[in-house]
């Protein structure tokens, strides 16, 4: 199983930068980028505000599973952290196998966890900051056919809820938002050739 990143990032004001400059020559997401790729299971490609529709065209987004900003150089600070992942796999329990549904659970569950994980020592310098978890109404509801998108929703918000109790006395405040669930024309397909009905 192969998660495909994007390391996005501003690249302007490092590059403004001599020191970070003689040092990152071709940018801090670059190095990062070049980090996941030595984990394992990761593909990391990178993408930059300069390039065209601000380096993320459909083409990018359709070919990435995990979106990390990279903007902490540049700014000096992190005030809001959203995570937003969201993939989807159709079909019974049964139907779905064990490698996709830890794909799903992998991405919309771990991703939430890890970026949570990274970012939260910079968010609780701030006096307020904020960190926002994209749950689902399948967070809420358990339909049929949707075993793991629905299980790995439900521990996003169980998961937002004891880490609000955690920071209660910091200025970082995480939050679960329940969106309505649409699939994408790709986990349609990728759910159809999985469970043998497409």
């Amino acid at each position: 199983m192969t998660i495909r990143v994007t390391v996005w990032g501003e690249n302007v004001h490092e590059q403004k930068n001599e020191t970070v400059r003689s040092i990152y020559p071709d940018g801090m997401h670059t190095c990062i980028a070049t980090a996941l790729n030595k984990a394992g299971g990761i593909s990391a490609t990178t993408a930059v505000l300069q390039d065209a529709e601000h380096g993320m065209t459909e083409a990018r987004l359709a070919e990435t599973d995990v979106l990390v900003w990279w903007g902490h150089a540049a700014h000096g600070q992190v005030d809001l952290l959203i995570n937003n992942a969201g993939v989807a796999m159709g079909g019974t329990f049964e139907q779905v196998s064990a490698h996709d549904f830890d794909w799903v659970m992998d991405i919309n569950f771990n991703g939430v966890v890890r970026l949570t994980r990274a970012f939260l020592p910079l968010l609780k310098q701030r006096p307020v900051a904020r960190i926002v978890n994209l749950s689902s109404l399948f967070g809420l509801i358990a339909p049929p056919e949707q075993c793991a998108y629905s299980a790995s929703k439900f521990a996003v918000r169980g998961f937002s809820n004891a880490l609000r109790h955690e920071l209660a006395m910091t200025g970082a405040s995480p939050s679960a938002f329940q969106s309505r669930w649409r699939p994408s024309s790709s986990a349609g397909s990728r759910a159809a050739r999985c469970s043998g009905r497409g």
